[in-house]
């Protein structure tokens, strides 16, 4: 019997959600994912106990084989210079192994912190600016939408060619990630239609740029909650997940996916809703999820892989016919998903 195939076109969150038990979880998730033959392991970043550059580091440490992939950390909290030599670090570190995947950050929030807003010019001048410090150029006198600088050098020994990667929404930035990225990551609940709609943006930028479009790879981000979990568990990562979007940037999920904004109003006048400090997937109780399953219709909920382990793999497959290159199971750990891909494996021809 022949060595089973690595499956590179599916992915998984370390630390899914909030972190689960805390960073020290990280290593073994790593090694769960690698042992289920995944291909990209992705850490997303909060300002708490999820700092990337950490866990990146121990991701790569315990891994052989996986891609490690931030999604995302933001480009405009650590200088260029750090972020160029943190990835060159992993790049060599990991044979290779490393993307840095950027993103937007929510806006209000980075506000209160005092983090400036970012823009599509200025996470396309970054990566510019990232892609000639990998290749060695010594750059003087930068004066673009990241910033003025005297001078930005690294070696001019090297010659890297690291992967970028950007987590993408609007048609601005998918557009930009078609022209100037290697991976594209798309927001989880994209109904069928905004996933097709997007896979084009991306896809015809990346052509009118020159480039091959078949070389960008854009993953669907799609919640993966089989019903082998318990029931509390699955609406918190589905319900409460959902639900926590529409707290932090809903009108822009509505808009994107072309849903009743009235079913956002009700959502977020609920007394219920209101009441939760924080974060509903991490604050709120079974209870008050099983309410707030009452406010959001079914057909918002269907943009995810769920039921038995054979049905959430057929809508793994089914993501893909939808343009998607690559299929990120979200919210889950390797341990909940092994079932899922087991039976993704029984379907492999």
């Amino acid at each position: 019997m022949g060595e089973r195939r690595v499956l590179d076109e599916l992915g998984y969150y370390l630390l899914a959600g909030a972190g689960g038990d805390g960073p020290a979880g990280l290593m073994d998730e790593t090694r769960q994912g690698e042992d289920l033959g995944l291909g990209t392991a992705f850490i997303s970043e909060r300002w708490n106990v999820k700092e990337a550059s950490s866990l990146v580091g121990a991701a790569c440490a315990v891994s052989e084989r996986m891609q490690i992939a931030t999604a995302a950390t933001n480009h405009n909290t650590r200088h260029p210079l750090i972020t160029a030599s943190w990835a060159t670090t992993m790049h060599r570190l990991s044979g290779g192994r490393f993307t840095l995947g950027l993103g937007r950050g929510i806006a209000p929030i980075y506000k209160a912190f005092g983090v400036p807003p970012v823009t599509t010019a200025q996470m396309e001048d970054f990566a510019q600016v990232m892609r000639r410090l990998w290749h060695g150029e010594l750059i003087l006198g930068h004066n673009g939408p990241i910033g003025s600088y005297d001078l930005l050098f690294l070696d001019p020994d090297f010659d890297e060619d690291i992967r970028l990667a950007l987590v993408a929404f609007g048609p601005q930035t998918l557009a930009l990630g078609g022209r100037e990225f290697d991976d594209v990551i798309l927001h989880t609940y994209f109904t069928p239609d905004t996933v097709q709609r997007c896979v084009r943006t991306v896809k015809s930028a990346a052509e009118q740029a020159g480039r091959d479009p078949d070389a960008v790879r854009v993953w669907s981000c799609l919640a993966t909650v089989s019903d082998h979990l318990p029931e509390a568990v699955r609406l918190k990562k589905t319900v409460g997940r959902l639900a926590t979007y529409l707290q932090g940037y809903g009108e822009l999920l509505v808009r994107t996916n072309d849903w009743d904004p009235a079913v956002l109003t009700r959502f977020r006048e609920d007394e219920v809703v209101q009441s939760i400090p924080g974060g509903i997937d991490h604050k709120a109780t079974p209870g008050q999820i099983e309410h707030i399953a009452g406010l959001i219709p079914d057909e918002w909920l269907e943009a995810a892989a769920t039921g038995t382990p054979q049905q959430c793999a057929e809508r793994i497959r089914r993501e893909r016919t939808l343009g998607a290159d690559a299929v990120i199971m979200h919210g889950a750990t390797p341990a909940e998903l092994a079932p899922v891909v087991e039976a993704y494996r029984a379907t492999d021809h």
